[in-house]
């Protein structure tokens, strides 16, 4: 990460539906940063914990860099989003930059209760916002017998065009174009047929 982009980050005000105070980077879990818009400038995504947001879940968090003013502005904020937590291993959030400009967001359980799961949006900056272009999900049961039915479960399905693969077979829905702040795991799992 350019250290720019850490010192922008920790004086940084986000609006008013996120925070009223500046931004802790003690609240961070996961960060990744890339060219989301493709204007040659490095942005920011960032998982944080709730903090006075609110809630219970994880927030996501986007700054844009305004490239001519050296400077990152908060787009993209949405609080108690994100599941996951840092307290048990196998269930801290991710964020991974992509070469494309996109980013993944993966929440995950690996390591509590028999049924285990990692999931993953895609997302992508379009039209002057963030949609999610992928949906990918997988899950397995820790105690099932190998090969038994229901025992496992993946997806893969890109949303833009509502076709993907689920357990090893094609599937088709509709093609969505689905902005993140208002995506619902749902759409991705009644394609895949995962409901």
């Amino acid at each position: 990460m350019k250290p720019w982009i850490a010192a922008l980050l920790l004086s940084v005000t986000l609006p008013a539906a996120a925070a009223a105070a500046d931004f802790p980077a003690g609240r961070i879990i996961a960060m990744a940063s890339g060219d989301w818009d493709k204007d040659g400038a490095p942005d920011l995504a960032v998982v944080a914990t709730p903090g006075d947001d609110g809630g219970d879940d994880n927030g996501l968090y986007v700054w844009l860099a305004k490239k001519t003013e050296g400077r990152l502005t908060p787009v993209l904020s949405l609080p108690n989003s994100v599941w996951g937590n840092l307290t048990l291993y196998g269930q801290e959030p991710e964020l991974t930059a992509l070469a494309n400009g996109s980013f993944t967001l993966t929440t995950k359980n690996d390591a509590v209760g028999r049924d285990r799961w990692r999931q993953s949006l895609t997302i992508a900056y379009r039209n002057f916002d963030f949609i999610v272009a992928g949906y990918t999900f997988s899950s397995y049961d820790t105690i099932a017998e190998e090969g038994a039915e229901n025992s496992t479960n993946e997806c893969d399905l890109n949303v833009l065009t509502g076709k993907g693969k689920s357990n090893g077979q094609p599937v088709a829905g509709k093609a969505q174009f689905v902005l993140l702040k208002d995506w619902k795991d749902e759409i991705g799992r009644s394609i895949c047929g995962l409901d």
